[in-house]
């Protein structure tokens, strides 16, 4: 609907994001996603980081 009106807006998820939740909601179509207790809870926060980039 926004692309037939030629509208561009950011598309955010905020909250229960992780590697899987990641995918889907890019597959959605949001394009900003907030994933702060995956990363800060993380053992490796720049490894959760890249698996979240990846998925």
């Amino acid at each position: 609907m926004a692309e037939e009106r030629d509208l561009a807006f950011e598309l955010e998820v905020d909250g229960g994001i992780n590697p899987k939740t990641a995918q889907l909601c890019r597959a959605a179509g949001a394009n900003v996603l907030v994933a702060g207790s995956s990363v800060f809870s993380a053992a490796d926060p720049a490894e959760m980081i890249r698996l979240l980039r990846e998925g």
